[in-house]
């Protein structure tokens, strides 16, 4: 599929809104890769109704793009046609209940599993692993360490790209691995997730554990973007791109993790086109050697730059 072509002074032409409209918005900045270009127009709504007044009145056939942390994702180089919405702190409450939590679509997930641990509930401790928001989690499925949002989510709340606020039950939204089958262009403004009252020291131990692993397994201080391709059934991709010879491949400024080879590197000046492009290798030379296609994990958005480095 093409992407979207930026439309002349399209700022001018879309509803008002009382949170925040900026055009030729660089996103690069605020992703965890630190590349790619720039959102046409960003837009971050003060309240689900400022959101759902917006969409309600744009043009359909103004594209809508939802980020979150951006921390597994890679913006082309050529930035993103049409409206980028990115929820702001009004979006970021979180509620404890006797046996659940329900919080905004902006919250931090890692903040989301520490309010459940200080209220003694248990079964959210997977989320402290997964650096993202609530919105981006239900949107993907987001899952590690034992645990993903289909085993726990009670419902979400979304926003159309007509404007409607439906919810939806998880049933409803018909997950599967890592994937979610949300309407397309919705967005996810609020969800409640369903936990167990648990012993706060073990809680605190196995959150604990998972820092500790993430710590001394994943490249988690450099420019990173998690995870790039699924597990295949019965398989590790990690394990299949070591075993491709991948490990520490370069391409430009980006690299594969010696620490980790299912993370892409940013090492200081790649491109989106560097990372995507080897990405695209790592999918060559592991269909090669073993006859599996590696998936995207990593979602990559936007309009394609300059053509990337040749692979080293």
């Amino acid at each position: 599929m093409m992407a979207a072509e930026k439309m002349p002074h399209l700022a001018e032409t879309l509803p008002r809104i009382s949170g925040r409209m900026q055009h030729d918005a660089a996103l690069g900045p605020s992703t965890w890769f630190r590349v790619g270009g720039a959102a046409e127009v960003l837009v971050r709504p003060s309240s689900t109704d400022d959101l759902a007044s917006f969409l309600r009145e744009m043009p359909l056939h103004v594209p809508v793009t939802v980020i979150g942390a951006a921390s597994n994702l890679i913006v082309r180089d050529g930035g993103i046609a049409g409206v980028v919405v990115r929820l702001a702190r009004g979006f970021g409450d979180i509620q404890v209940e006797d046996n659940g939590i329900v919080a905004g679509g902006g919250a931090l997930d890692a903040t989301v599993a520490e309010y459940a641990a200080q209220a003694g509930l248990t079964g959210m401790e997977f989320l402290s692993g997964i650096p993202g928001t609530i919105g981006g989690a239900v949107a993907m499925n987001a899952g590690a360490y034992g645990g993903d949002v289909a085993s726990t989510l009670d419902w979400a709340e979304i926003v159309t790209r007509q404007g409607a606020l439906q919810k939806l039950s998880a049933g409803e939204i018909g997950f599967s691995y890592r994937h979610s089958g949300l309407p397309p262009e919705c967005v996810v403004v609020r969800a409640r997730f369903t936990a167990q009252r648990g012993a706060a020291a073990a809680i605190a131990a196995r959150m604990a554990e998972i820092r500790a692993s993430r710590e001394s397994t994943q490249p988690v201080r450099a420019r990173t973007g998690g995870s790039t391709f699924r597990n295949p059934p019965n398989a590790k991709a990690w394990e299949l791109i070591d075993a491709a010879g991948c490990r520490g491949l370069t391409r430009g400024g980006a690299q594969v993790s010696e620490k980790h080879c299912n993370f892409l590197l940013n090492t200081g000046n790649a491109s989106a086109a560097d990372l995507e492009g080897l990405g695209e290798e790592l999918r060559r030379r592991v269909h090669e050697a073993s006859g599996i296609t590696l998936i995207w994990e990593i979602k990559r958005i936007g309009i394609p730059g300059t053509r990337p480095e040749v692979v080293s």
